[in-house]
């Protein structure tokens, strides 16, 4: 899965929108959801969707569900991850899927959805949304299983007890999806997490999420299965100082231990979306990419060249019109970060001193405004119109609901 790189899934179900602008935390609007899935398709960090924040409204019929699956598969032009409610929506689903990539072969070919399934800790599977899941079987469709045990309230305290009890809930759920369609492509996907011990609540900025992030990817790989890990988050609720040291420090464990899919960007405590976040995620996750890359031999096998470079610069020489330096800078074996401060003090200072959150606001709106869209055709919206307008009698539906987004 994912050839070897490692990309970042969208974290989601948040109930709330964090507005800088009005320093004010409100409740979402549909052109909040449209914007966030914009700007997450403009960065290419980030392979696959959820939800990050509810659309103005749940999704309460059917017709809610084919309108957000449509809107996803619309607006975000990689992989998209989500479940449905029950096994008739989970139909609907598929009717989505057909329109947009068109028979079973097809979609099994291009894989471009998964099914999230999250077992409730301790030790329950949810009827509706494993039906759900099982009413989709036989279509190929991978499915990553995401137990949530929170250490100390549905799980007992310790580390280890934690993982063991989502790893059980993990390989339970694997039965009885294999038992479902043999062979059907799996996800090893637990969010290991830890209640916050002052208020019983989770808020994500322990350091024990980087651990728990790493040991997920450790598992799996141990198992042989694809991995989607989660970075650890904050137990603030804004962007901020305490959100920048917590989440930086929740994401270096996980990303070193590399693996296919993770999930961290943008959302506070599985309740408030920051736009300006996602970008300062997708930063950090940049640099532990860099330092999970390690080091190498250089540019071109500089490293052979050392005694000859040596020669040719000379005792208290310098190196800076070398090629092999020209070239190194063009390789990434400096880290070239595109957002903060990176200058003198006097430069900062004669520029107006320019704050990094400003910065990743700014920079949100001209990631969006370069965004290529990728449009269906006419005889794909009106299909998916069609289709929308023959589920407005069906009754609920439903995504992942309380289960998803828990990563702070």
């Amino acid at each position: 899965m994912n050839a070897g790189a490692c990309t970042l899934v969208a974290d989601g179900g948040a109930v709330a929108v964090w507005d800088a602008k009005a320093g004010v935390r409100r409740d979402p609007t549909a052109d909040d959801w449209l914007t966030a899935t914009r700007l997450i398709d403009a960065l290419d960090d980030v392979g696959v969707y959820w939800e990050m924040v509810e659309p103005g409204r749940a999704r309460a019929t059917a017709a809610d569900a084919v309108h957000d699956w449509a809107g996803a598969f619309r607006e975000f032009s990689r992989h998209v991850q989500d479940a449905a409610l029950d096994a008739e929506h989970a139909r609907w689903l598929l009717e989505v899927l057909q329109v947009v990539f068109g028979d079973r072969e097809a979609i099994r070919a291009r894989r471009p959805f998964s099914f999230l399934l999250c077992p409730h800790s301790p030790l329950v599977l949810d009827r509706p949304y494993t039906d759900a899941y099982l009413a989709a079987a036989g279509w190929g469709i991978p499915v990553a299983v995401m137990p949530m045990p929170l250490m100390g309230l549905t799980s007992p305290a310790g580390l280890l007890s934690t993982i063991v009890l989502g790893n059980c809930e993990v390989l339970a759920t694997l039965c009885l999806v294999q038992a479902a369609e043999r062979g059907a492509p799996f996800i090893y996907a637990p969010a290991f997490a830890v209640m916050e011990p002052r208020s019983g609540r989770f808020g994500g900025g322990g350091p024990e999420h980087a651990l728990l992030g790493a040991a997920a990817t450790e598992i799996g790989r141990w198992y042989g299965l694809p991995v989607e890990a989660s970075a650890g988050g904050t137990d603030h609720h804004v962007p901020g100082i305490q959100a920048a040291y917590e989440r930086a420090l929740g994401w270096e464990l996980p990303v070193l231990a590399w693996p296919d899919l993770l999930v961290g960007p943008g959302v506070f405590g599985a309740a408030t979306l920051a736009l300006e976040q996602v970008v300062l995620d997708v930063e950090v996750f940049r640099r532990c990419r860099r330092i999970a890359a390690g080091i190498g031999d250089g540019p071109d096998g500089a490293t052979d060249r050392i005694v000859e470079m040596l020669a040719a610069v000379g005792p208290g020489g310098e190196f800076l019109a070398e090629l092999d330096t020209r070239a190194a800078s063009r390789s990434g074996e400096w880290y070239v970060g595109r957002l903060g401060v990176h200058d003198g003090f006097e430069r900062w200072d004669a520029s107006g001193r320019p704050d990094p959150l400003v910065e990743a606001r700014e920079r949100v709106a001209a990631l969006i405004a370069a965004r290529e869209p990728t449009p269906f055709d006419d005889d794909t919206e009106r299909e998916l119109a069609t289709l929308e307008a023959r589920a407005r009698p069906a009754g609920p539906a439903g995504g992942r609901g309380s289960s998803a987004g828990r990563q702070g």
